[in-house]
């Protein structure tokens, strides 16, 4: 068993190291049109949405958080978690193709809905890069929190993804008859991000920039877990993703096991902001039927889903879907590049 248990873990660092080696040859050089995402993943129940998302052939796979149900402050556990996942087959055969990036929620930062205060957040960070296959020299290891960016494509239709980690720096939410009480005056964020992320916003180059949080930006309804329940720091993220002048930004979300699609119209942005949430790789909340959203775009869905992006760089516009299993399309949003 000793044996069998070494062989099983070089086979973890050895796929880890070519998940690494295909992020690093696919970014910036490589055309991009297909990007698959999605969050919510059980390591040890069934996972039947690999096969359809390989079947898309998507050039990039984006992880949105509780990539694994880790809920644990205790690293061992943690890491032989991300191996069992790492060891599924058909997620296996998805790393195998497809450069990976990701940022994490509260399942997989090791303590349910906790922020800055939980103690092994370090230590739980470093493993999700391993998962993720950073490679060891990349810039995010060396700072603190999980946030990270990335550009694929060629010059002149690129794509940008910006992953913001909302627990490492996160202040304390009250929860009163299970309701998130607002935190006027608390962050998500942190200086450091903040300040990384303006800068990444502003020196963008890409043609389209995909804006990635564990817990959703725009609702403002629901009880749970949102930007919305620190309100200044949304206004603050509305306000600085509309003064940057970036490209096409568009938000991507996970968190809710649920998916839908959302618009926020304004004076900051006239044309409207978009944020896509997919979320339930291998279980949904049936129970979110009738929930308000005033930013919803068409239906809730409470099935098995994962997101799709398809890029149409010859006519500029970006596509949209819900998916599911067997290819099941349950919400298509087309979004004209500007």
């Amino acid at each position: 068993m000793k044996s069998i248990r070494i062989l099983l873990f070089l086979s973890n660092v050895l796929l880890i190291g070519l998940s690494a080696k295909t992020r690093a040859q696919n970014s910036d050089q490589n055309p991009i049109t297909k990007i698959a995402f999605g969050s919510c993943n059980k390591q040890d129940v069934p996972q039947p949405l690999w096969n359809p998302i390989i079947n898309d052939r998507p050039d990039l796979w984006i992880w949105m958080g509780d990539n694994i149900y880790g809920d644990s402050p205790i690293m061992d556990t943690l890491r032989a978690k991300y191996a069992r996942q790492n060891a599924h087959p058909d997620y296996a055969r998805l790393r195998a193709e497809v450069p990976i990036v990701g940022i994490w929620d509260d399942h997989d930062y090791g303590r349910n809905d906790a922020g800055k205060h939980y103690a092994q957040k370090k230590e739980s960070r470093d493993l999700m890069f391993d998962f993720l296959g950073v490679p060891a020299e990349a810039p995010e290891r060396n700072r603190e929190g999980g946030y990270s960016a990335h550009i694929f494509g060629e010059e002149g239709e690129q794509v940008k993804v910006i992953l913001l980690d909302a627990r490492y720096f996160r202040d304390t939410l009250e929860r009163v008859n299970r309701v998130y009480q607002p935190n006027p005056e608390g962050g998500i964020l942190g200086d450091a991000q903040w300040k990384w992320l303006e800068k990444e916003l502003r020196e963008s180059p890409a043609r389209i920039n995909l804006i990635v949080s564990g817990i959703q930006f725009l609702p403002t309804e629901h009880a749970y877990e949102k930007w919305a329940n620190f309100p200044n720091e949304r206004e603050r993220l509305l306000d600085v993703i509309a003064s940057s002048s970036v490209q096409n930004p568009i938000l991507l979300s996970g968190d809710r096991h649920i998916a839908e699609i959302m618009q926020l119209r304004d004076a900051r942005f006239p044309k409207g902001i978009y944020e896509i949430t997919s979320s339930g790789l291998t279980h949904t909340w049936s129970g979110a039927a009738e929930e308000a959203n005033q930013f919803r775009v068409g239906e809730l869905i409470a099935k098995l889903n994962y997101g799709l992006a398809t890029i149409d760089w010859k006519n500029q516009e970006i596509t949209f879907e819900i998916k599911g299993e067997g290819g099941a399309v349950y919400a298509t949003q087309k979004i004209p590049l500007q």
